[in-house]
């Protein structure tokens, strides 16, 4: 197993960019959360045109390998594949699993869906999905049409499904604990680390805390 496999099994902080204008500091943010303690980077933007997508993923793809951390996509198979990250995260309206592994075709590119409910988290399961996002855990701006989800269904989550999930939606500081003892073991932030004063500091702390609450899933 190389050393991506093993962090996909070990992973517990997952970072997702949330770009509504180019942003000249973005890589340098992204350098400090992964200097932070984040083990995974999403490249998210609604509104950024392709070109400067492909030119900031070229660039988290170099921060990865340096850092041997995870690079993942949002939803975009084609940008995947130009900007060379470790896979891509689908959404529920998305091409399935099946067919993104089919275009990706390489059988290392780690492929995650979104989730939010345990039906869904079920179905991305079967589908062949290396590990969910499930939420929003909180209401978020970032996905303001969906319903918080809220705590409820952790631990029963954790005994339906065996690939890594990920707690996503208004997750914190002041919430993590909460969430932890939920039952939850990954998290995924946006605003907790790219609002920030601090993307390090805030990564930092957010690592220090789950290395407190959350149970001890791998070591790499």
């Amino acid at each position: 197993m190389d050393w991506k496999r093993k962090l996909l099994k070990a992973f517990n902080l997952y970072a997702v960019t949330d770009l509504r204008e180019p942003d000249s500091s973005i890589l340098k943010k992204i350098e400090d959360a992964f200097r932070g303690g984040v083990d995974v980077i999403q490249l998210r933007s609604k509104a950024l045109s392709d070109g400067e997508l492909l030119k900031i993923g070229e660039g988290i793809r170099k921060l990865a390998k340096k850092y041997r951390k995870l690079f993942i996509v949002n939803d975009r198979v084609d940008l995947a594949l130009a900007c060379q990250a470790d896979g891509v995260h689908l959404g529920q309206d998305d091409f399935p699993v099946a067919l993104a592994r089919k275009l990706l075709n390489d059988s290392s590119k780690i492929i995650g869906k979104s989730t939010h409910s345990l039906r869904q988290a079920s179905e991305a399961q079967a589908e062949g999905a290396d590990y969910l996002g499930f939420g929003p855990v909180f209401p978020t701006p970032t996905k303001p049409s969906y319903q918080a989800v809220g705590l409820i269904g952790f631990e029963r989550l954790k005994k339906i499904i065996k690939i890594p999930v990920v707690a996503i939606g208004g997750i914190d500081e002041t919430n993590l604990r909460n969430v932890l003892d939920a039952g939850a073991e990954r998290i995924a932030v946006v605003r907790a680390i790219w609002n920030a004063s601090s993307a390090f500091r805030a990564a930092r702390n957010l690592k220090e805390l789950l290395k407190l609450y959350a149970v001890p899933i791998l070591q790499v």
